[in-house]
């Protein structure tokens, strides 16, 4: 008998330490199962600024369909007073769960407290909330992102030399997760190479001045670490206008690594413009917000431990879980380096190549 068939006849079984019961998936389940019923859920889009996110607009009312749920859209575009705006007028609509992606993680945190006192339950997506409940967080670790991109580079360059990290906006957990972690490593396991830390607030034009700025103070820079592919268009620029877009056996070459998993990414591995990216799930970004807060809305509960889909869920303090998805090192050839298994850049699981 299947695990749907018991729910119907209102058993309750126990396999290992998860709890199945009418109503109540205690394992870590994917989607596909639950009732029928399309409840109405408010998905505030963070931004449209970037390869990624368009690419994250683009898969959420296509697996609004598969998981039959309604879909009240917005966009906040990187402004914390328009997200909480257009969670105000989720309320007035009636939806009866919100997924988010709340830029600036602390600044959320009265809204998220305005929703749990009216039982509407939250998922945020590729950002971790500062404070406050939800009910689930989906997003890749980002510390290992930026451990990847050390190793990475480290390895490239022999442990010595100098690189550029283009951080993220400090103030959204994922950049201080991301430039924690490489500094981090850096200091760890490469403390011959001198790493310069470039705040840039997600904003490419403020990447390409600050590498722009730091390649006249220093040219002789051999490794950038991009937090997200927001700085790829201006860093490619730059190293072509300083004649550094060599092959990666010429002593001039410069290493690139970057975030995202985006298909330009993809392309750019494979012509030998950039050597590496950390490739985010962009579809399952979009599919697992939509299947936890369609879960929260029946009654569902999870626990810690390993999924069905190839992640873990942990507990990162009271009252919050997180699904952390699988955010795989994307290289040329995919071989191992620096301990760290790589994925191929025409691998067809990568969701880039199949935007």
């Amino acid at each position: 008998m299947n695990r749907n068939a018991l729910f119907g006849l209102g058993l309750t079984v126990v396999l290992g330490t998860a709890v199945l019961a009418a109503g109540c998936s205690g394992d870590n389940a994917s989607p596909g199962a639950g009732p029928a019923a399309a409840p109405l859920i408010g998905v505030d889009y963070p931004r449209s600024d970037t390869d990624f996110w368009n690419s994250y607009i683009k898969y959420v009312p296509q697996f609004a369909g598969e998981l039959g749920v309604q879909i009240k859209t917005t966009n906040s575009q990187n402004d914390i007073a328009a997200l909480i705006s257009n969670v105000q007028a989720f309320q007035s609509q009636g939806v009866k769960g919100v997924v988010m992606a709340p830029q600036d993680t602390a600044a959320i945190a009265p809204t998220l407290e305005q929703l749990a006192g009216k039982k509407i339950p939250v998922v945020t997506i590729d950002t971790r909330p500062d404070t406050g409940k939800v009910f689930m967080v989906v997003r890749a670790d980002n510390r290992a992102y930026g451990t990847k991109a050390c190793q990475f580079l480290g390895t490239k360059l022999g442990g010595k030399g100098k690189v550029v990290m283009l951080e993220g906006g400090l103030d959204s957990i994922n950049g201080r997760d991301r430039t924690e972690a490489f500094n981090e490593c850096m200091k760890k396991d490469f403390p011959g190479i001198t790493v310069f830390g470039e705040a840039t607030d997600w904003k490419g034009d403020v990447a390409a001045t600050k590498l722009q700025t730091r390649f006249v103070s220093d040219p002789d820079i051999k490794g950038i670490y991009m937090e997200s592919s927001f700085a790829l268009s201006g860093t490619l620029q730059i190293l072509k206008q300083r004649g550094l877009q060599v092959a990666p056996t010429d002593p001039k070459h410069v290493f690139v690594v970057s975030n995202d998993g985006i298909p330009e990414e993809l392309k750019d591995i494979q012509g030998g413009l950039i050597d590496a990216t950390v490739s985010q799930p962009a579809d399952l970004f979009a599919k697992y917000g939509l299947y936890y807060v369609k879960a929260a809305i029946e009654g569902k509960t999870f626990q810690p431990g390993p999924t069905d889909h190839g992640s873990t869920i942990i507990q990162v303090r009271d009252g919050v879980l997180e699904d952390q998805l699988a955010a795989p090192l994307v290289t040329l050839d995919g071989a191992t380096i620096g301990g760290q298994p790589t994925t191929k850049f025409d691998d067809k699981s990568l969701w880039g190549n199949n935007a």
